[in-house]
Protein backbone atom coordinates (compact mmCIF):
# COMPACT_ATOMS: atom_id res chain seq x y z
CA UNK A 1 0.00 0.00 0.00
CA UNK A 2 3.02 2.44 1.06
CA UNK A 3 4.38 1.34 -2.24
CA UNK A 4 1.06 2.44 -4.29
CA UNK A 5 0.86 5.38 -2.74
CA UNK A 6 4.81 6.35 -4.14
CA UNK A 7 3.65 5.73 -7.05
CA UNK A 8 1.17 7.96 -7.11
CA UNK A 9 2.60 10.52 -5.55
CA UNK A 10 6.01 10.62 -8.23
CA UNK A 11 2.44 10.37 -10.69
CA UNK A 12 1.41 13.13 -9.48
CA UNK A 13 4.03 15.37 -9.40
CA UNK A 14 5.20 14.45 -12.19
CA UNK A 15 2.30 15.65 -13.94
CA UNK A 16 2.39 19.08 -11.93
CA UNK A 17 6.01 19.31 -13.29
CA UNK A 18 5.65 17.80 -17.13
CA UNK A 19 1.80 19.36 -17.57
CA UNK A 20 2.93 19.83 -21.60
CA UNK A 21 3.59 15.65 -21.32
CA UNK A 22 0.39 15.23 -19.46
CA UNK A 23 -1.51 17.12 -22.34
CA UNK A 24 0.19 15.29 -25.01
CA UNK A 25 -0.80 11.93 -23.55
CA UNK A 26 -4.46 12.93 -23.34
CA UNK A 27 -4.52 13.92 -26.62
CA UNK A 28 -3.05 10.88 -28.34
CA UNK A 29 -5.61 9.19 -25.62
CA UNK A 30 -8.19 11.27 -27.19
CA UNK A 31 -7.75 10.92 -30.72
CA UNK A 32 -6.92 6.93 -30.59
CA UNK A 33 -10.92 6.60 -29.25
CA UNK A 34 -12.00 8.59 -31.66
CA UNK A 35 -9.92 6.61 -34.56
CA UNK A 36 -10.78 3.31 -32.93
CA UNK A 37 -14.91 4.00 -32.72
CA UNK A 38 -15.27 6.80 -35.61
CA UNK A 39 -12.47 5.66 -37.54
CA UNK A 40 -12.75 1.87 -38.09
CA UNK A 41 -16.67 1.69 -39.34
CA UNK A 42 -15.28 3.88 -42.01
CA UNK A 43 -12.30 1.84 -42.56
CA UNK A 44 -14.42 -1.11 -42.02
CA UNK A 45 -16.89 -0.21 -44.75
CA UNK A 46 -14.19 1.13 -47.26
CA UNK A 47 -13.11 -2.70 -47.04
CA UNK A 48 -16.24 -4.54 -47.45
CA UNK A 49 -16.95 -2.68 -50.49
CA UNK A 50 -14.07 -3.50 -52.05
CA UNK A 51 -14.31 -7.15 -51.14
CA UNK A 52 -15.04 -9.41 -53.94
CA UNK A 53 -18.93 -11.08 -53.55
CA UNK A 54 -19.40 -14.29 -51.73
CA UNK A 55 -15.82 -13.64 -49.82
CA UNK A 56 -15.51 -12.68 -46.14
CA UNK A 57 -14.00 -9.01 -45.61
CA UNK A 58 -11.00 -9.30 -43.88
CA UNK A 59 -9.26 -6.60 -41.81
CA UNK A 60 -6.50 -6.91 -44.65
CA UNK A 61 -8.40 -7.86 -47.44
CA UNK A 62 -6.23 -10.43 -49.61
CA UNK A 63 -8.45 -9.17 -52.67
CA UNK A 64 -9.88 -5.66 -53.35
CA UNK A 65 -12.11 -5.42 -56.80
CA UNK A 66 -13.94 -2.19 -58.57
CA UNK A 67 -16.81 -4.40 -59.52
CA UNK A 68 -18.85 -3.62 -56.84
CA UNK A 69 -18.95 0.27 -57.47
CA UNK A 70 -19.53 -0.77 -61.71
CA UNK A 71 -22.74 -2.54 -60.60
CA UNK A 72 -23.74 0.09 -58.17
CA UNK A 73 -23.01 2.35 -61.36
CA UNK A 74 -24.62 0.24 -63.35
CA UNK A 75 -27.79 0.51 -61.39
CA UNK A 76 -28.83 3.65 -61.43
CA UNK A 77 -27.97 4.88 -58.38
CA UNK A 78 -26.65 8.16 -59.03
CA UNK A 79 -29.99 9.00 -59.72
CA UNK A 80 -31.32 8.04 -56.43
CA UNK A 81 -27.78 10.12 -54.69
CA UNK A 82 -29.25 13.42 -57.73
CA UNK A 83 -32.96 12.58 -56.01
CA UNK A 84 -31.60 12.87 -52.23
CA UNK A 85 -29.80 15.62 -53.09
CA UNK A 86 -32.39 17.83 -54.77
CA UNK A 87 -34.27 17.03 -51.73
CA UNK A 88 -31.59 17.49 -49.12
CA UNK A 89 -30.73 21.16 -50.92
CA UNK A 90 -34.20 22.45 -51.26
CA UNK A 91 -35.04 21.60 -47.45
CA UNK A 92 -31.96 23.34 -46.31
CA UNK A 93 -32.56 26.43 -48.49
CA UNK A 94 -36.38 26.33 -46.53
CA UNK A 95 -34.79 25.85 -43.33
CA UNK A 96 -31.91 28.37 -43.41
CA UNK A 97 -34.24 31.42 -45.00
CA UNK A 98 -37.06 30.27 -42.21
CA UNK A 99 -35.09 29.85 -39.29
CA UNK A 100 -32.84 32.92 -40.03
CA UNK A 101 -36.37 34.96 -39.43
CA UNK A 102 -37.16 32.90 -36.46
CA UNK A 103 -33.85 33.23 -34.90
CA UNK A 104 -34.11 37.00 -35.22
CA UNK A 105 -37.12 37.03 -33.54
CA UNK A 106 -35.86 35.04 -30.77
CA UNK A 107 -32.25 36.51 -30.52
CA UNK A 108 -32.74 40.35 -30.89
CA UNK A 109 -36.64 40.80 -29.96
CA UNK A 110 -38.58 41.08 -26.52
CA UNK A 111 -41.74 39.36 -26.24
CA UNK A 112 -43.60 37.50 -23.89
CA UNK A 113 -43.53 34.01 -23.75
CA UNK A 114 -40.21 34.24 -25.66
CA UNK A 115 -38.38 32.07 -23.61
CA UNK A 116 -41.34 29.29 -23.33
CA UNK A 117 -41.54 29.40 -26.62
CA UNK A 118 -38.10 28.78 -27.71
CA UNK A 119 -37.99 25.99 -25.25
CA UNK A 120 -40.96 24.29 -26.96
CA UNK A 121 -38.98 24.96 -29.93
CA UNK A 122 -35.53 23.11 -28.95
CA UNK A 123 -37.92 20.06 -27.59
CA UNK A 124 -39.44 19.28 -30.72
CA UNK A 125 -35.51 18.66 -32.17
CA UNK A 126 -35.11 15.82 -29.95
CA UNK A 127 -38.72 14.02 -30.45
CA UNK A 128 -38.28 11.09 -32.60
CA UNK A 129 -39.16 11.53 -36.01
CA UNK A 130 -40.63 7.57 -36.09
CA UNK A 131 -43.50 9.33 -33.90
CA UNK A 132 -44.68 11.23 -36.67
CA UNK A 133 -44.58 8.78 -39.65
CA UNK A 134 -47.98 7.43 -39.48
CA UNK A 135 -50.28 11.29 -38.94
CA UNK A 136 -47.58 13.07 -41.48
CA UNK A 137 -47.85 10.03 -43.94
CA UNK A 138 -51.78 9.86 -43.95
CA UNK A 139 -51.63 13.73 -44.02
CA UNK A 140 -49.35 14.34 -46.78
CA UNK A 141 -50.61 11.06 -49.15
CA UNK A 142 -54.12 12.42 -49.37
CA UNK A 143 -55.89 10.21 -46.64
CA UNK A 144 -57.45 12.78 -44.34
CA UNK A 145 -60.50 14.81 -45.71
CA UNK A 146 -62.57 17.50 -43.98
CA UNK A 147 -66.20 18.19 -44.80
CA UNK A 148 -67.66 21.62 -43.74
CA UNK A 149 -70.82 23.22 -45.31
CA UNK A 150 -71.21 20.64 -47.78
CA UNK A 151 -67.75 20.46 -49.37
CA UNK A 152 -64.99 18.22 -48.47
CA UNK A 153 -61.71 18.70 -48.74
CA UNK A 154 -58.79 16.39 -48.94
CA UNK A 155 -55.13 16.85 -47.44
CA UNK A 156 -52.36 17.27 -50.29
CA UNK A 157 -51.27 13.77 -52.00
CA UNK A 158 -47.66 14.66 -52.02
CA UNK A 159 -46.92 10.75 -52.22
CA UNK A 160 -43.84 10.06 -54.73
CA UNK A 161 -42.80 13.54 -55.16
CA UNK A 162 -39.59 15.74 -54.02
CA UNK A 163 -42.44 17.25 -51.20
CA UNK A 164 -43.27 13.90 -50.19
CA UNK A 165 -40.05 13.25 -48.04
CA UNK A 166 -39.22 17.28 -48.22
CA UNK A 167 -42.12 18.68 -46.40
CA UNK A 168 -41.65 16.70 -43.17
CA UNK A 169 -38.00 17.00 -42.53
CA UNK A 170 -37.88 20.31 -43.18
CA UNK A 171 -40.58 20.71 -40.43
CA UNK A 172 -38.45 18.00 -38.18
CA UNK A 173 -35.02 19.90 -39.55
CA UNK A 174 -36.19 23.71 -38.23
CA UNK A 175 -35.85 23.79 -34.11
CA UNK A 176 -32.60 22.93 -34.00
CA UNK A 177 -31.64 25.52 -36.90
CA UNK A 178 -33.81 28.04 -35.21
CA UNK A 179 -31.65 27.27 -31.78
CA UNK A 180 -28.70 27.76 -33.99
CA UNK A 181 -28.94 30.80 -35.46
CA UNK A 182 -30.89 32.57 -32.50
CA UNK A 183 -27.78 31.81 -30.16
CA UNK A 184 -25.28 33.43 -33.03
CA UNK A 185 -27.83 36.53 -33.38
CA UNK A 186 -28.05 36.86 -29.76
CA UNK A 187 -24.36 37.44 -29.50
CA UNK A 188 -24.13 40.38 -32.20
CA UNK A 189 -23.45 43.70 -30.95
CA UNK A 190 -26.76 45.83 -30.63
CA UNK A 191 -24.55 49.30 -31.42
CA UNK A 192 -24.07 47.46 -35.52
CA UNK A 193 -28.04 47.06 -35.73
CA UNK A 194 -29.04 50.25 -34.15
CA UNK A 195 -26.37 52.31 -36.28
CA UNK A 196 -28.34 50.59 -39.24
CA UNK A 197 -31.61 51.17 -38.29
CA UNK A 198 -30.73 54.69 -37.95
CA UNK A 199 -29.24 55.09 -41.65
CA UNK A 200 -33.11 54.52 -42.82
CA UNK A 201 -32.89 50.32 -43.05
CA UNK A 202 -35.93 48.69 -42.19
CA UNK A 203 -35.62 45.37 -39.60
CA UNK A 204 -35.45 43.04 -42.87
CA UNK A 205 -32.61 44.96 -43.86
CA UNK A 206 -31.10 45.00 -41.11
CA UNK A 207 -30.89 41.27 -41.11
CA UNK A 208 -29.90 40.83 -44.49
CA UNK A 209 -27.05 43.48 -44.44
CA UNK A 210 -25.97 43.31 -40.85
CA UNK A 211 -26.99 39.96 -39.26
CA UNK A 212 -26.60 37.81 -41.68
CA UNK A 213 -23.07 38.53 -42.91
CA UNK A 214 -21.38 38.46 -39.27
CA UNK A 215 -23.46 35.16 -38.50
CA UNK A 216 -22.10 32.99 -41.52
CA UNK A 217 -20.43 30.45 -39.49
CA UNK A 218 -23.77 29.68 -37.72
CA UNK A 219 -25.41 29.96 -41.06
CA UNK A 220 -23.08 27.35 -42.64
CA UNK A 221 -23.80 25.03 -39.44
CA UNK A 222 -27.33 24.92 -39.38
CA UNK A 223 -27.47 24.51 -43.01
CA UNK A 224 -24.82 21.51 -42.90
CA UNK A 225 -26.31 19.91 -39.99
CA UNK A 226 -30.01 20.59 -41.95
CA UNK A 227 -28.72 18.97 -44.82
CA UNK A 228 -27.05 16.00 -43.37
CA UNK A 229 -30.67 15.27 -40.84
CA UNK A 230 -32.58 15.28 -44.36
CA UNK A 231 -29.76 13.45 -46.49
CA UNK A 232 -29.28 10.48 -44.27
CA UNK A 233 -32.88 10.24 -42.69
CA UNK A 234 -34.30 6.75 -43.23
CA UNK A 235 -38.44 6.95 -42.76
CA UNK A 236 -39.79 9.35 -44.68
CA UNK A 237 -37.61 8.77 -47.31
CA UNK A 238 -38.53 5.01 -47.23
CA UNK A 239 -42.24 5.57 -47.10
CA UNK A 240 -43.53 9.02 -49.28
CA UNK A 241 -41.98 7.11 -52.52
CA UNK A 242 -42.57 3.63 -54.26
CA UNK A 243 -38.67 3.10 -54.72
CA UNK A 244 -38.62 4.02 -58.35
CA UNK A 245 -35.81 6.98 -58.98
CA UNK A 246 -37.76 8.63 -61.74
CA UNK A 247 -40.68 9.01 -59.03
CA UNK A 248 -38.07 11.03 -56.81
CA UNK A 249 -37.15 7.92 -54.58
CA UNK A 250 -33.86 8.84 -52.11
CA UNK A 251 -31.38 7.02 -51.14
CA UNK A 252 -32.55 4.50 -48.92
CA UNK A 253 -34.74 2.04 -51.21
CA UNK A 254 -31.70 1.31 -53.33
CA UNK A 255 -29.53 1.01 -50.02
CA UNK A 256 -31.85 -1.85 -49.03
CA UNK A 257 -32.50 -3.74 -51.98
CA UNK A 258 -28.43 -3.97 -52.42
CA UNK A 259 -28.53 -4.93 -48.69
CA UNK A 260 -30.72 -8.25 -49.83
CA UNK A 261 -28.41 -8.79 -52.29
CA UNK A 262 -24.65 -8.79 -50.77
CA UNK A 263 -23.97 -6.96 -48.46
CA UNK A 264 -20.52 -5.62 -50.76
CA UNK A 265 -22.72 -3.97 -52.82
CA UNK A 266 -24.39 -2.32 -50.28
CA UNK A 267 -21.08 -0.96 -48.71
CA UNK A 268 -19.93 0.26 -52.30
CA UNK A 269 -23.52 2.01 -52.75
CA UNK A 270 -23.14 3.64 -49.42
CA UNK A 271 -19.70 4.36 -49.76
CA UNK A 272 -20.93 6.70 -52.80
CA UNK A 273 -23.62 8.31 -51.03
CA UNK A 274 -21.17 9.65 -48.87
CA UNK A 275 -19.10 11.36 -51.12
CA UNK A 276 -21.19 14.43 -51.55
CA UNK A 277 -21.41 14.48 -47.90
CA UNK A 278 -17.62 14.43 -47.83
CA UNK A 279 -16.95 17.41 -50.29
CA UNK A 280 -19.86 19.38 -48.33
CA UNK A 281 -18.11 19.17 -45.10
CA UNK A 282 -14.50 19.87 -46.66
CA UNK A 283 -15.66 22.69 -48.37
CA UNK A 284 -17.82 23.72 -45.21
CA UNK A 285 -14.84 22.80 -42.61
CA UNK A 286 -14.00 26.11 -41.56
CA UNK A 287 -17.57 28.28 -40.82
CA UNK A 288 -18.61 24.63 -38.89
CA UNK A 289 -15.76 24.93 -37.03
CA UNK A 290 -16.02 28.48 -36.23
CA UNK A 291 -19.38 27.81 -35.57
CA UNK A 292 -19.04 25.35 -33.06
CA UNK A 293 -16.42 27.10 -31.18
CA UNK A 294 -17.94 30.05 -30.79
CA UNK A 295 -21.63 30.22 -31.21
CA UNK A 296 -21.68 28.31 -27.48
CA UNK A 297 -19.57 30.35 -25.64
Amino acid sequence: MATDDGRIARATDNAIRYPTAVYRLLFVTVVGFLMLFAGFPVYWLLIVSATPTGTAPALVPAAVTPGNYLTVAASGFFRYVFNSLVVAGSATVVVVAVASLAGYAFGRLEFPGKRVLLLVTLCVAYFPPVAFVVPLFRLLSGAITWSAFGVTVASPDLFNTPAGPGVPLTGLSMPLAIFVLTTFFDRIPDTLEDAARVEGTTRLGALARVIVPLSRPGIATAAVLTFLQVYTEFFFSLLMTNGDPDDWAPIVPPLRGFAAVDASFAAAAAVTALIPIVLLLALADDHIVAGLTTGYR
